[in-house]
């Protein structure tokens, strides 16, 4: 399941080897309560068709017209502003009086998307730099860490999987994990070194290795892009991978079961690892939100939320019918009880 990004990029690349015209927008600022974050991007092809969303609906509208009139991007990437007055913010369905700044350009041979597809495809991290007086693009490698810069005449962006997720064990619960983590734009590797389960592994573009756990996890070295998932119900695979995964940056780390099985996990990481309570107070077991779930898919459902919690520094409260989730330090934020 491709990301929504990667969605627009292969869109795109397709209607130009069909030979429409295509243009693409990226949402470079944002003030108020804009609908989409920087690095958004749409994709509207010459007759209206549209993939992707940088507002939800009402400036892909006007953009429509406007490429269909010819009346954006006719020479070189333009740069458009929505949401400047109240009337416009009205209009156009920004809430609160959000504004956005959109570099919008016309695709074809030079702009690269076909390197740059191609790029992703392999799991690269990549930036592209796009001047707007020239239309020039370029193509370099990027990290993790990079993010969208604008200064109003080059603009940057990163594209490819930015964050990791590791699964120990390739189940039927993986699987789904896999697919909504992709759509999420992580780059997954599966690890489980038992033949049986390995074999049957057919989830496209996430990577499976039959090493040992923990040695996976060694090797890759987990940083702070990083989330884990321990779903093999066998302590001779889980316990040694979270033993390093615990130790290590990685925002997440979670492992499936029952509250009494992660009770004995954690007396078994205690009693013959060492761990300390702090380290063990970072492990989420039972993992996920308590959505109320029992299928796969829906389990499944409950880790990526949580883990999306995580990696927006969202702070999760367990409570006898759920999960409070609350920005940090937020008096005013919403609640949402599973």
């Amino acid at each position: 399941m491709d990301s929504v990004d990667l969605d627009v990029l292969k869109t795109s690349l397709r209607w130009l080897q069909e030979g429409h015209g295509a243009f693409l927008a990226t949402v470079v600022r944002t003030w108020g309560s804009a609908p989409r974050p920087v690095g958004a991007m749409t994709v509207i092809r010459d007759d209206g068709l549209v993939t992707g969303s940088v507002s939800g609906g009402c400036v892909e509208d006007d953009m429509i017209e406007k490429v269909r009139s010819g009346a954006v991007a006719a020479t070189g990437p333009e740069l458009l502003v929505y949401g400047v007055t109240r009337e416009q913010a009205e209009r156009f369905g920004l809430p609160c009086g959000g504004t956005l700044e959109l570099v919008v350009e016309r695709l074809g041979e030079a702009s690269r998307i076909e390197d740059l597809v191609a790029a992703v495809g392999r799991h690269e991290v990549v930036t592209r730099r796009v001047e707007l007086e020239t239309g020039s693009v370029e193509i370099n490698p990027g990290r993790a860490v990079d993010g969208v810069e604008f200064d109003g005449k080059v603009l940057t962006t990163v594209h490819g999987p930015r964050w990791r997720m590791i699964l120990i064990g390739a189940g039927q619960l993986s699987r789904y994990v896999a697919q909504f983590a992709q759509a999420l734009d992580y780059q997954v590797i599966i690890c489980d070194p038992r033949e049986e389960y390995a074999l049957g592994w057919d989830v496209p573009g996430a990577t499976l290795t039959r090493e040992m756990p923990d040695d996976v996890v060694r090797t890759l070295g987990m940083d702070a892009h990083t989330a884990m998932v321990a779903a093999t119900h066998d302590p001779k695979l889980d316990d040694m991978a979270l033993l390093e995964a615990l130790r290590s940056p990685a925002f997440y780390v979670g492992a499936i079961g029952s509250r009494a099985n992660n009770a004995k996990r954690r007396e078994r990481l205690i009693e013959h690892f060492d761990m300390t309570t702090a380290e063990l107070d970072r492990l989420h077991g039972p993992v996920g939100l308590k959505l109320g779930g029992k299928t796969p898919a829906e389990i499944a459902l409950a880790i990526v939320a949580e883990m999306t919690a995580m990696r927006y520094g969202m702070t999760l409260q367990k409570v006898d019918k759920g999960t409070v989730i609350a920005p940090q330090n937020d008096p005013f934020a919403c609640s949402a009880a599973a």
